[in-house]
């Protein structure tokens, strides 16, 4: 087969390489792509928002399947332009792609369909925002509407952080205008899951369910961030599994269909498991990241084929190891805020079970430098939780670039967790 890859980051760079796992015959494209996706295929200098020259390359390239990573595309309406090509792409409509792009849309559909999620109101005016924030007696959440590469939203501590929050995005403009509107929301209390599921139309078919983690620093402290970590399967009772998937997922994937605007592909689902059961905090639109990096090496089988008997309207085969795996982001100096680029990085040589994905690298002079925040995804694999977090923490050991950072509780709790439970056992 002839696949696309769209996107740069440490997401893609996994797409990448379990496609070409499953079948070394596999002719793999990627755009922009990154150094480590450049090691398994050919990358085309494209921007994953460049529509017209993305669906120009697939048509001249003969693709039989393009899957995109980001968002932004996406919202943007590749998937529109590709179909009006009769170009085969794994991913949501622009309309469908809302779910995401708008956190108003989603909020304001979830409550129009009776699916469970935190109580909000929606203002696009900062003084009657502040106003908001300032009578409340409860923890808030404040969200920019649009996109935000994963950053627009901030668990507020108490109402002054919650009155900064306001300023940033609706006056400050932080993340331009996709802080003119935000909502506001109550916190909720609870585990977080993702829960990411392939579907084609009302059909539904979940992924290994992950958990992610957001803060900057250990024990959850710090700035929100795309993500520093993740790992998968998360530890979740298949009676919470099957209640997100009755109550919450089948019911969006149906109402998107009687709405007009049907979704096909993956569609990534972020849960609180509060006392009162699983509630929504938020939709995106592709896989989450870094979910992906730990749901995808666990993977067993044909993860093109997979992709194509979901568009095509068949049950999709999806078969999981038994062992776990475990993601720790490595970032540069300064981020989630402002950090330096160009740094040159140092990789020793592989550690047997684990995955160095490129995030955000560049060559620069011959010689692998940094090109973002999140710059390397380490993934370790094992037959356990304990076993995949140690590959993981062994793996970045490897890794050496001025300024590096990155938390070293990836995992534990549900490590902590697994080891008490194996006690208990024995």
């Amino acid at each position: 087969m002839r696949l696309l890859v769209v996107g740069s980051g440490g997401r893609e760079h996994v797409l990448a390489w379990q496609l070409v796992r499953d079948a070394a015959s596999h002719n793999l494209h990627a755009a922009p792509g990154n150094p480590g996706i450049a090691s398994l295929g050919t990358c085309h200098p494209l921007e994953a928002t460049d529509i017209a020259s993305l669906a120009q390359l697939a048509e001249q390239l003969a693709i039989d399947l393009t899957v995109v990573g980001p968002e932004i595309p996406l919202a943007n309406g590749l998937t529109d332009a590709f179909h009006a090509r009769g170009l085969r792409i794994f991913g949501p409509t622009r309309d469908a792609a809302r779910i995401e792009s708008s956190k108003v849309f989603a909020k304001t559909f979830l409550r129009r369909h009776g699916i469970a999620a935190a109580e909000f109101e929606v203002f696009d005016n900062p003084v009657a925002a502040l106003a908001f924030v300032r009578r409340q007696k409860r923890p808030l959440v404040i969200k920019a509407d649009g996109l935000a590469a994963g950053k627009g939203v901030v668990v507020a501590a108490d109402v002054h952080e919650a009155e900064r929050a306001v300023l940033d995005m609706m006056i400050r403009k932080v993340y331009g205008a996709s802080g003119e509107r935000v909502v506001i929301e109550d916190r909720l209390e609870g585990r977080e899951v993702s829960v990411l599921v392939f579907v084609s139309g009302r059909n539904v078919f979940p992924l290994l369910p992950a958990q992610d983690y957001k803060r900057a620093l250990d024990s959850d402290r710090g700035a929100n961030t795309g993500g520093m970590g993740a790992i998968a399967p998360a530890r979740v009772s298949l009676a919470d599994l099957a209640q997100v998937v009755d109550e919450i997922i089948e019911p969006v994937a149906s109402a998107m269909v009687d709405e007009g605007y049907p979704y096909t592909g993956v569609l990534y689902a972020g849960l609180m498991l509060t006392a009162d059961g699983p509630m929504v905090l938020e939709f995106n639109c592709r896989f989450g990241d870094p979910e992906a990096q730990v749901i995808l090496p666990l993977l067993e089988g044909d993860l093109a084929g997979a992709m194509i008997d979901t568009l095509e309207g068949r049950d999709p085969h999806l078969s999981w190891s038994d062992g776990a795996a475990v993601c720790v982001v490595v970032a540069s100096d300064g981020y989630p805020g402002r950090h330096p680029t160009g740094i040159p990085i140092q990789i020793a040589d592989a550690v047997p079970g684990t995955l160095i994905l490129h995030a955000g690298t560049q060559v620069q002079g011959g010689r692998l430098a940094t090109a973002g925040g999140r710059v390397l995804n380490v993934v370790g694999m094992g037959d356990s939780i304990v076993e995949a977090r140690a590959r993981a923490y062994v793996g970045v050991a490897t890794v050496t670039f001025e300024g590096m950072h990155y938390r070293t509780d990836i995992g534990l709790s549900a490590a902590a967790e697994a080891a008490r439970e194996g006690a208990r056992v024995s």
